[in-house]
């Protein structure tokens, strides 16, 4: 249960009604990570719309990229909730759940490609480490055969689940095994 009020969908009217049905139209169904929103359905809105532009709008970044970004900015974060929905996630790309726990566990330690690796030292200093950014962190990830587009949107989207993961431990929200399943990921 949520530190704060939530307003069901039985409840919702208005602009929360609409915010809802946006979401289920896009995702199949409702997170409780957009629940959360339910006293802010204009947040609602916003936070919906630019999780859809990172995660699935057309990009030279895979989906399977975008969860490997989410799940790792999760691991390092702590974030119990975004863990569990987004190596969900990934499990519909890898379909082996070891590896995907390997992954949330120690990154380096999931069999990935060099340029994954160096995608993910980026995302790591970026969570863990940001003021130490320097301009040779987005020039290795250049020389690894990202394009300033695709650095742009690895820097966009460590930081939305920076943002998620903050929300979510910030006012507890929880999962369930039936929550976390059944999502659309295409």
């Amino acid at each position: 249960m949520a530190w704060i009020r939530i307003l069901n969908e039985r409840e919702a009217t208005g602009e929360l009604q609409e915010a809802y049905e946006d979401v289920l139209r896009k995702r199949g169904k409702i997170a409780e990570i957009m629940r959360i929103h339910s006293l802010r359905p204009r947040a609602m809105k916003a936070h919906l719309n630019l999780y859809h532009q990172l995660l699935f709008e057309p990009s030279h970044l895979t989906r399977e990229e975008l969860e490997i970004l989410a799940t790792v900015v999760s691991s390092l974060n702590g974030c119990q909730y975004c863990i569990r929905h987004h190596a969900e996630a990934l499990l519909h790309y890898w379909k082996d759940e070891k590896r995907v726990q390997r992954l949330v566990k120690d990154f380096r330690s999931a069999d990935l490609p060099e340029k994954t690796l160096k995608m993910l030292e980026y995302a790591r200093k970026l969570t863990r480490e940001p003021s130490v950014m320097k301009q040779g962190d987005v020039e290795v990830l250049r020389q690894s055969g990202f394009s300033d587009e695709d650095i742009l949107h690895i820097a966009l989207t460590v930081s939305y689940f920076n943002f998620v993961n903050r929300i979510a431990s910030g006012l507890g929200v929880e999962f369930t095994e039936e929550e976390i399943k059944g999502y659309r990921y295409g």
